[in-house]
């Protein structure tokens, strides 16, 4: 007689994470009152948390203190002997005044000059004109200087204001009652004849300004080329070769002797205006001029004399 054999139920394989354990499969029905010895019972397969289930299954824990990550510690300052040095403030810009008063501070100077009133005359056109001229000519600055109408004292007062202004050309005014014309002088001799006295009642007569100077000084400014200037700005104007013996002679002669005796590389001339209009009010048949006129007539001779180191060829000469 045959028997039946039993089959071994299979064992599936442990499952692979994640996945589900199967239950054995068998044809066979279970008998009733059959008992199945413990170790032949399959153990039922529990279903594995994922692993991101049981990370979130299980809270991790926090970090000890000690281990925490400490927050940039700020960076410390160079060293100071390695710190460059501060730099100063810097400076505002000057203003445009500021500028152009800078720049005339630094240009070369034309020295003017004109006299106090004389011979009992309220007023002195020379002076007049030194007033309304501009500060600054052909890029000269100008600076102008009031002199007392006096033997000596006048030389040594523009003498000390050559000294401080140190200018490359003086110029100096002075009237002459009577003219008709500005006089560009251009010689002056080395006498005094005063035909009256001067403001300190000082009269000389016949007497030498510089006693070991030269018996004269001709003027180191273009005299015909200042002339020509004035001429095209519509000024009557001319040369002129006498200086007369007076204050303004002596302050010509002065002047061109101490700049030679001083070895200076200053030009220096005089120029003679006439009457002013305020002066003729009461007087008949004497010549007057403007001062606007006059003063027109300075600025173009300076300007002149500050282009033309030499004199231009032009006639400039007299039958008397």
């Amino acid at each position: 007689m045959l028997r039946r054999r039993h089959k071994t139920p299979k064992v599936q394989a442990t499952p692979r994470e994640g996945g589900t354990a199967r239950t054995p499969r068998t044809r066979r029905r279970a008998r009733e009152g059959a008992v199945v010895p413990p170790d032949l019972r399959i153990q039922p397969q529990h279903r594995a948390a994922p692993r991101a289930e049981a990370r979130a299954a299980k809270p991790e824990a926090a970090p000890p203190p000690a281990l925490a990550k400490a927050p940039p510690a700020a960076k410390a300052p160079p060293a100071a002997r390695h710190a460059p040095p501060p730099r100063p403030p810097r400076a505002e810009p000057p203003a445009p005044r500021e500028r152009r008063e800078a720049a005339q501070r630094r240009a070369p100077v034309v020295l003017v000059t004109g006299f106090d009133p004389f011979g009992g005359d309220e007023v002195n056109p020379s002076w007049d004109v030194c007033s309304r001229l501009p500060h600054e000519i052909a890029g000269l600055r100008v600076e102008t200087l009031r002199v007392p109408c006096e033997f000596r004292r006048a030389i040594e007062t523009v003498a000390a204001a050559i000294e401080r202004h140190q200018p490359s050309i003086v110029l100096s005014l002075g009237l002459a009652a009577g003219r008709t014309h500005m006089g560009v002088e251009r010689v002056a001799i080395n006498v005094d004849d005063g035909r009256i006295a001067d403001n300190a009642g000082v009269q000389p007569i016949d007497q030498a300004i510089a006693a070991n100077g030269p018996p004269a000084y001709f003027a180191t400014v273009p005299v015909k080329a200042m002339v020509a200037a004035m001429h095209a700005q519509g000024v009557p104007a001319e040369v002129s070769n006498t200086a007369g013996t007076f204050v303004c002679n002596h302050l010509m002669y002065g002047v061109l002797h101490f700049i030679a005796a001083k070895g200076l590389q200053v030009r220096a001339g005089f120029i003679h205006v006439p009457c002013s209009e305020a002066m003729v009010l009461s007087r008949r048949e004497v010549a007057s001029m403007s001062v606007a006129t006059m003063a027109r007539g300075v600025e173009a001779a300076i300007a002149a004399a500050h282009a033309h180191s030499e004199d231009i060829a032009a006639v400039g000469g007299t039958l008397d």
